[in-house]
């Protein structure tokens, strides 16, 4: 049973996205005194009185906008409000009623949803400004909720009334068991296309302007190979390049996402090939030892021939040669060549990235690699190791006691990754080794 879902709408800078970073708890949407800084759907489950309660928040609606970007945010918005059970239409008391806010009124009240007015920024709930009673000429069947989204007042009451309002039994326990997968890569490589690709929905703005997604918006499939949640991120753009605080906030939350991900997509674009951005992006999911998948997108934009996939395999392999256990993949978002294999992959590696292996296992294979290979030794003295064990996963951590941590020369942490790969797969994932110290002789 999915959990019920409540929509945040209201035209631009009246709130929606304070409100929302309250209720959630966190900074999650970008919150700036600019209109237009919330362009697609932010989805988060929160829970409220041991009730779980999927949140969305929306960008501002502009009904008689001609531009082509608050055009797209009115479509995202109406996307939204036909997914909701309950829709929070923000006002906003300091401006006061607005002939938009007439016309976002009938917008609403044609979808036949249960709709609760909420009247932000009010200093007082105690003392009611006069202002405050001017929008129940909007005409809802539900009384309006004064609140200050900034400081929270009023949220509770709310929270409570969107639950009344719910259909029955749909509030249900959070569903933890999604595997979590960031879609990450420089601006215009189809990140929202690969989205939209797989989620079968226009699900995120997909334009040809660089930046276009500023947050990272969350999506929930499930399919026959599992459930999964895509968070396409904002474009990382080079550092030097972002000047204006609300980039700054994009790249944050692109390498937030990548923190909160059980896997990473790391977008290339075929007709560019590998770049040093590309690098750097793949380094992020790297250094935060996150199971990636290589995905060259735009594969179809180029002319081929029998030796062009094996260019493009050799140009990242030398690009990223910290990432040897990072598949590749070959794709079209647009066409949708290949997308639908990324749901296996996505699965396999993440599977991979989980994988414990019993320290009995592990000593089996390091007696044989050290067998094979002696441990390296410097001015008559060897490593000894003595034995390994698996700390965690996600990446799988294994400690290793050693004589002289000094002697464990990088190479030979290497050779052992290399055994463990041989013998256990770990395809797809990181590997981390912490080396002890425990002297001469084991304890």
């Amino acid at each position: 049973m999915s959990k019920p879902v409540a929509a945040i709408v209201g035209r631009p800078n009246v709130g929606k996205s304070t409100l929302f970073n309250k209720l959630v708890g966190t900074r999650v949407s970008i919150v700036e005194d600019i209109p237009g800084v919330t362009r697609d759907r932010i989805i988060y489950d929160i829970e409220w009185n041991g009730k779980a309660v999927t949140l969305i928040d929306t960008g501002g609606i502009e009904p008689k906008s001609d531009d082509i970007i608050l055009q797209q945010m009115k479509t995202q918005a109406q996307i939204a409000i036909d997914m909701a059970d309950v829709i929070i239409f923000m006002l906003d008391v300091k401006s006061g009623l607005t002939p938009e806010d007439r016309d976002i009124a009938l917008m609403l009240k044609k979808s036949g949803k249960p709709i609760l007015p909420v009247v932000n920024k009010v200093d007082s709930i105690g003392d009611l400004p006069m202002e405050f009673y001017e929008f129940y000429e909007l005409g809802f069947d539900e009384d309006l909720i004064p609140l200050s989204s900034l400081h929270g007042t009023g949220s509770g009451d709310l929270l409570d009334r969107v639950l009344e309002l719910m259909p029955s039994d749909e509030a249900v326990e959070l569903d933890e068991d999604y595997i979590k997968v960031a879609v990450i890569g420089k601006p215009n490589v189809g990140k929202s296309s690969i989205v939209n690709r797989l989620t079968g929905e226009e699900r995120c703005i997909v334009a040809d302007v660089a930046g276009t997604t500023r947050d990272a918006i969350d999506t929930k499939i499930e399919n026959e190979w599992g459930k999964f949640i895509f968070i396409d991120t904002a474009g990382i753009r080079r550092q030097s390049k972002v000047e204006d605080r609300l980039e700054k906030f994009s790249v944050l939350r692109a390498k937030m996402a990548v923190e909160r991900a059980d896997v990473c997509l790391i977008l290339i674009d075929a007709t560019e090939g590998i770049t040093e951005q590309d690098e750097k992006i793949a380094g992020l999911a790297h250094e935060a030892g996150k199971a990636s998948i290589v995905v060259v997108n735009k594969w179809d934009a180029i002319e081929k021939d029998n030796s062009t996939t094996n260019k493009f395999t050799t140009d990242i392999t030398n690009a990223l040669s910290y990432m040897q256990y990072a598949p590749l993949a070959f794709i079209s978002a647009k066409t949708g060549q290949r997308a639908e294999k990324l749901f296996e992959q996505i699965s396999y590696v993440y599977n991979q990235a989980v994988t414990r292996i019993s320290t009995g296992m592990l000593n089996d294979v390091l007696a044989d690699a050290t067998a094979r290979v002696q441990p390296p030794s410097d001015k008559g003295r060897r490593l000894k190791i003595y034995y390994w064990t698996q700390q965690s996963v996600q990446p799988p951590t294994f400690v290793i006691f050693c004589n002289d941590a000094e002697l464990f020369h990088f190479s030979y942490q290497r050779y052992l990754e290399n055994q463990l790969r041989g013998v256990f797969g770990f395809h797809g994932t990181p590997i981390k080794f912490i080396i002890r110290q425990k002297g001469d002789d084991p304890v």
